[in-house]
């Protein structure tokens, strides 16, 4: 998973599609992107619950699997950096052999960042964490942020829309 502060140069090109949608109840809105997540045995922990780390890791993959379908078939390069990412846990994923669904949508589109909501559903059909990463596109000599390419927005725009929200801070 990407660090704050740590540089991470995406390439939006044609890469494959190896993760199937995942199948819902309804089918989700246009602008939400769904994919499945495999558990691995060892992502538990001694509470025999899928471990808080490998939960960021589901929400990175699902990420990674949103950005290549969202840009397939695009060359356009741009760096990226995860400048926040919060994550609430609903209820603990426990182990099984069947995947867990990630939803992902932006819900956020500044000028020179965005933010993806996305919320992670066990395979017994419970809402188990919800995440808002904010990536900042950013100029890879000097690191500094820069706007959004036209191009990228335009992508990006296309999928705004909503995800279960986290509930405010205490």
């Amino acid at each position: 998973m990407s660090e704050p502060g740590v540089r991470l140069a995406v390439v939006l090109a044609d890469t494959p599609d190896s993760a199937p949608v995942a199948p819902v109840a309804a089918p989700p809105a246009d602008d939400v992107v769904v994919v499945e997540a495999q558990l691995r045995w060892g992502d538990m922990d001694v509470n025999r619950h899928i471990n808080n780390v490998q939960v960021a890791r589901l929400f990175e993959e699902g990420r990674v699997r949103a950005f290549s379908r969202w840009f397939r078939g695009r060359g356009e390069q741009v760096h990226l950096l995860v400048a926040r990412q919060d994550i609430e846990f609903r209820a603990p994923i426990l182990y099984t052999e069947e995947p867990v669904s990630v939803a992902m949508a932006i819900t956020r589109l500044g000028t020179s960042s965005y933010t993806i909501g996305a919320a992670i559903t066990a395979a017994d059909g419970v809402l188990s964490a919800l995440a808002g990463t904010t990536m900042v596109v950013i100029d890879p000599e000097s690191g500094r942020p820069i706007p959004i390419p036209d191009g990228v927005r335009a992508v990006l725009s296309a999928y705004q829309g909503e995800v279960p929200a986290l509930r405010p801070a205490r």
